[in-house]
């Protein structure tokens, strides 16, 4: 018999659940610890994923809910690459991985977990970090807890302003 102990879950399973979208609540809500908010922009937020592929897994959203790259204006559509850059810089500071999967998922086809709000996706990568849990078990090892990546990534962010 296989287990996995993933204690952080039980909050979402007994929580209230969403009949909105996840981004623009996160985005309008004054908490931004409590939904992992990095950094706001004036047109695009860095946010963490709630269920990363691998700690430190980041998404860059705009605040317009829009479902495609293509209904967005000029303006958003250049803060999100600066601000995927600005994320990179952050992953590369706080938690020197040695590669970035960063791309997007454009409709349900395309591999779309969330469809109604567009989304680019920064996912650092190490050498080394698959083991046989993906393969063998369909299962995914996340080895940092969310708060724990969280607080690294602001940390990185205030020393990294310091710098500028």
């Amino acid at each position: 018999m296989k287990r996995i102990w993933a204690g952080w879950r039980m909050r979402y399973i007994l929580g209230d659940k969403t009949t909105g979208c996840v981004f623009c609540e996160a985005l309008q809500a004054d908490d931004d610890a409590a939904n992992y908010v990095v950094y706001r922009g004036e047109r695009v937020a860095l946010m963490l994923n709630l269920y990363p592929y691998i700690n430190g897994h980041m998404l860059v959203v705009p605040y317009a809910h829009v479902s495609d790259l293509v209904e967005l204006d000029d303006e958003t559509l250049t803060d999100m690459m600066l601000l995927t850059t600005k994320g990179l810089r952050l992953l590369q500071t706080a938690m020197s991985p040695h590669g970035f999967n960063v791309g997007l998922n454009l409709g349900q086809a395309a591999g779309a977990g969330i469809q109604d709000h567009v989304h680019i996706h920064i996912v650092p990568r190490w050498e080394n970090d698959t083991n046989f849990m993906p393969v063998l078990g369909d299962v995914r090892v996340i080895p940092e807890w969310l708060d724990d990546t969280y607080r690294k990534l602001l940390a990185a962010l205030h020393e990294m302003e310091e710098e500028a």
